[in-house]
């Protein structure tokens, strides 16, 4: 089924971006993912209850309040519990890790696979570098204990700058969609309109938020993109971006940002496990078992834990452009 009008592509085209509103419905897509991630907190709350780490469990208050409850008591960040990616760094074989069934029906959503198919066609890989970004207000966010751009602002980055060479001819969207408002205050998303017709930038190392554009090249006409639950966001994987701060006393903004492909292409990441999502030409290759996927996820992690790390990235911190 067809979702964008020729002038919306042609729009993507022309800026790198764009906005769709109403592609997925609050309800029926996200009230299973908040199930599932409530389920999550619970077991992050009563684990730490009985350490002692936390004066209550704090049941019965909101997903947010809770959340914000917990980093104040123990000063520690939370994101690889929710994450559905693997870190880059410090791997070990009980690496949390969240791949529940809601989260793979989200990434294989016939709207998004819809959305999707009208810009690269309908032979769909689902990219593995993906998200749930659950940010905080930054009050709320330790900057020691597993500080990252999940919980705070990212960077200006183009999504292409964080893989590896081998996909820089791929053709990887990014659908980046929030399941909360996303504000201004609160820590919507920035681009650069037009950025995807330039070049790859340099990027350098910037610690905990992973590489990032330096400031100077990044061109002075960025736009704010506040979002309601339900909009999606594609972009090209030129695209620049970044995220604001989360500067609000009390909200906490949870976003996925999600990629695919056309089949056959690399990824950018070839020791995380993708999958075929959409396929007219081989339908019987599609994956439709929830649990086929975690298990692909649990398989990497074992295999990555059991070696030396591998590079994630093409970056190094003396470039000229990093001094």
């Amino acid at each position: 089924m067809r979702v964008l009008s020729e002038t919306q592509l042609r729009r993507f085209q022309e800026e790198g971006y764009l906005v769709v509103e109403d592609i997925l419905d609050p309800a029926r897509d996200f009230e299973p993912i908040w199930a599932e991630y409530e389920q999550v907190l619970d077991e992050i709350a009563e684990s730490l209850y009985a350490e002692g780490a936390i004066r209550s469990t704090y049941a019965g208050r909101s997903f947010g309040e809770r959340l914000i409850d917990i980093h104040r008591d123990t000063g520690r960040n939370f994101h690889q519990h929710f994450d559905i990616s693997l870190p880059q760094s410090g791997l070990q074989h009980n690496t949390p890790i969240h791949v529940g069934p809601a989260v793979f029906n989200l990434l294989a959503s016939p709207q998004l696979l819809n959305l999707t198919e009208d810009i690269i066609g309908p032979e769909i890989y689902v990219n593995p570098v993906q998200h749930i970004r659950i940010k905080p207000p930054e009050r709320a966010v330790s900057k020691d204990a597993g500080y990252s751009a999940l919980v705070t602002r990212t960077p200006w980055h183009q999504d292409n700058g964080v893989i590896l060479p081998e996909a820089d001819g791929s053709h990887i969207l990014t659908v980046w969609l929030p399941i909360t408002r996303a504000t201004i205050e609160n820590g919507c998303l920035q681009v650069v309109p037009r950025s995807h017709r330039g070049e790859l930038l340099t990027h350098c190392p910037a610690g905990a938020l992973g590489v990032s554009i330096p400031e100077q090249l990044v061109p002075d006409r960025a736009v704010s993109l506040p979002m309601r639950p339900g909009s999606v966001l594609v972009m090209y994987q030129r695209t620049i971006h970044s995220s604001l701060e989360n500067l609000t006393d009390d909200e906490v903004r949870v976003s996925f940002d999600l990629r695919y492909q056309p089949i056959g292409e690399p990824t950018g990441r070839p020791m995380f496990p993708g999958f075929i999502a959409r396929s007219d030409a081989h339908p019987e290759s599609v994956l439709r078992d929830p649990a086929a996927w975690a298990q692909r996820w649990y398989e990497a992690r074992a295999q990555l834990a059991a070696r030396e790390h591998p590079l994630f990235n093409r970056w190094r911190a003396d470039a000229p452009a990093c001094a």
